[in-house]
């Protein structure tokens, strides 16, 4: 019973039909409302700021690639500015070499940006890109309201759908990093005191109060990082947690499988249609973000192991990245990676570009992958067959029909690592605790009974391998040795 605990659900995994229904009812119960904010109007006069994303603006710099790329880029924008609760209601894109290093966009593009935030009554604006504090600053004071980043934007969707312990420690993790170099003062101003007010007193002083003193901006910083220091040493623990499970499922040789790709590729539906895991899913970005582990079993019994990954995203935040590099080393430890691919979307090259170089990363470009093409059923023939010339070893499925799901599993099990040693061995009627272990680890080429036992042609691990070495017989006569079972250590000798 100690080995089946590797393959449990962790706590709290729902077994709630195929799609996660009751979770997905508890999401979408708590809607952020438009229009109702207790925010300050004054933007210069908040120290640091819960992120609120009601009515956006979209702004990009298209420096490279097509123009349908950057479309591309400001639609999946819009896509994110969604999943996170806003409205979009303007998307602007600016032709340059490199954006500018002070506004991001040009500076007549500012004022073109802060002519449709007022137009269209937006509070928010969203760069399609990762703006330094200088930038977010001055965009900030010339449009007069909000300015976000599409990093921001991301861990703000994390924050939202986070839901382990670990996840939740792994986002606040990369928020806290994110908002470290950009905390503010007061205004444009650092005069605001915890303690003194420096030498000679002056306006922050008083009896009791002189002295060096330390602004709050030094606070919140020092708060900060000792929260971080905190926060990497309780994910270091979970680490370790999770190397052990992972150690122990080494230790009785089960093959792994890592279902990574795009985000809403569909990874966790065809998770659940290849072994009715009950995952969340929802047509929306970052939908699941907590690794889901699940037994599946071969045709010839041997079982291995379905997991489940953070969905990938072009420009990917590297504080992501390095917050959920334990969570991603569920990838690279992996035997083999099924790399899901959205056969609707626009760019599916680009899909597939983005999440290779996240899995470059994290090592896990050197393993065995497997290209998989979903939603097949919404996609149009003439992008399929474009897809199967510039893939012609993929997979083409659709786990909302189910159609392709049995090659895809027949393809996953003949691509599983075989185990390296092949041996006969009679194993005794009482011994079918081995002859079970046998089934579930090794591969079975063939089986006969004999009055002695179970004669077993197979294929197991080197481990297991030992421990069938003392009922090992001849290839030629596939009799039992004359001395019976050996005893415990003359298993190197047979």
């Amino acid at each position: 019973m100690r080995e089946q605990e590797t393959f449990l659900p962790d706590e709290g995994d729902e077994f709630d039909g195929t799609t996660g229904e009751i979770e997905l009812s508890e999401r979408q119960a708590l809607r952020r409302v438009p229009g109702l904010s207790t925010e300050l109007t004054d933007i210069t006069e908040v120290e640091y700021r819960q992120l609120r994303l009601e009515r956006v603006v979209l702004v990009g710099v298209w420096t490279e690639g097509s123009q349908q790329d950057a479309e591309n880029s400001l639609t999946e924008l819009a896509a994110l500015a969604e999943t996170a609760g806003s409205q979009v209601l303007e998307g602007l894109i600016q032709r340059r070499s490199r954006p500018d290093p002070a506004t991001y966009v040009g500076r007549g593009k500012v004022d073109d940006l802060g002519a449709a935030v007022l137009s269209t009554g937006a509070d928010t604006v969203i760069c399609d890109g990762e703006l330094s504090p200088s930038q977010l600053r001055n965009l900030e004071q010339r449009t007069k309201v909000k300015v976000v980043d599409r990093t921001a934007l991301i861990l703000d969707i994390f924050a939202q759908h986070a839901k382990s312990r670990e996840g939740k420690a792994q986002v606040e993790l990369a928020q806290l990093e994110y908002l470290l170099p950009r905390l503010r003062g007061w205004g444009e101003t650092l005069s605001r005191q915890s303690g003194g007010s420096g030498r000679g007193g002056g306006a922050g002083g008083g009896v009791g109060l002189r002295g060096p003193g330390e602004t709050k901006l030094e606070t919140d910083r020092r708060r900060i990082r000792h929260r971080i220091a905190r926060l990497r040493r309780e994910i270091k623990g979970m680490r370790t947690v999770r190397q052990t499970k992972r150690a122990r499922r080494t230790r009785n040789a089960v093959p792994a499988v890592a279902i990574a790709g795009y985000t809403n590729a569909g990874k966790s539906s065809l998770l659940n249609r290849l072994t009715g895991a009950g995952v969340l899913v929802e047509n929306a970005l970052f939908a699941t973000l907590d690794p889901t582990i699940r037994k599946a079993t071969t045709q010839d019994g041997r079982h291995f192991t379905f997991s489940d990954t953070v969905g990938f995203v072009r420009h990917l935040p590297h504080q992501i990245v390095e917050a959920f590099r334990s969570t991603l080393e569920e990838v690279a430890e992996a035997d083999l990676v099924v790399h899901v691919v959205d056969g609707t979307h626009p760019d599916p090259e680009e899909q597939v570009r983005a999440v290779r170089a996240v899995l470059a990363e994290v090592g896990a470009d050197r393993l065995p992958e497997l290209l998989v093409v979903n939603k097949t059923d919404a996609a149009d023939e003439e992008t399929l067959l474009r897809l199967k010339r510039l893939w012609p070893e993929a997979i083409l499925v659709s786990a909302h029909s189910g159609h392709g799901v049995d090659d895809l599993r027949r393809v996953v099990e003949a691509r599983l690592p075989r185990p390296a040693v092949e041996t006969r061995a009679v194993l005794p009627y009482d011994r079918g605790d081995l002859v079970a272990r046998v089934h579930q680890q090794g591969e079975v080429l063939s089986t006969a009974h004999l009055p002695e036992g179970t004669l077993l042609h197979v294929r197991v691990g080197v481990a297991l391998a030992a421990e069938l070495a003392p009922f090992r017989v001849a290839e030629a006569t596939g009799l039992v040795p004359a001395a019976g079972p050996a005893p415990a250590g003359a298993g190197s000798r047979s």
